[in-house]
C-alpha cells in the first residue's frame, strides 16, 4: 500500500512539475532580451522562446559600398540575441526545475546549482 501512495505523490510531483514548466515558458514568450553588434550600430531583440522580435540598425551602419559589413553585423547581434535568449531560458527553466527536483536530481543540467 506504500508503494501506491509513493507512486501517486510521484505522479502529483510530476503533474506539478509540468504546470510549473509550462507556465514558464509562457512566461519566457513575453520576456526579451536585446543584443548589440558594432558598438550599437545594429541592436537584435529576441524573445524569450528564441524568436527573432526586433532589428534596429542606425543609419551610419548603412553603406552601399560595404554590404558584407552591415550583414556581419546583423549576423553577429542575431546570434547573440539567440544566445542570451537561450541563457535566460535555461536559468528560467532551470529556476522552475530545481525548485521542484531534490538536490542531485539532474546533474550538470545547465542553471542548476547542483
Amino acid at each position: 500500500m506504500a508503494d501506491d501512495a509513493n507512486m501517486a505523490d510521484m505522479f502529483g510531483m510530476v503533474m506539478e512539475m509540468q504546470k510549473k514548466m509550462k507556465e514558464a515558458q509562457e512566461n519566457l514568450a513575453a520576456k526579451t532580451v536585446t543584443a548589440e553588434s558594432g558598438g550599437g550600430m545594429v541592436k537584435v531583440t529576441a524573445s524569450g522562446n528564441q524568436r527573432i522580435t526586433n532589428i534596429r540598425i542606425e543609419p551610419d551602419a548603412i553603406d552601399a559600398d560595404d554590404v558584407e559589413m552591415l550583414e556581419d553585423l546583423v549576423v553577429a547581434g542575431v546570434n547573440k540575441a539567440l544566445e542570451n535568449a537561450e541563457e535566460m531560458a535555461k536559468s528560467e527553466m532551470g529556476s522552475v526545475a530545481g525548485s521542484m527536483l531534490p538536490p542531485g536530481a539532474l546533474p550538470g543540467f545547465p542553471g542548476l546549482n547542483l
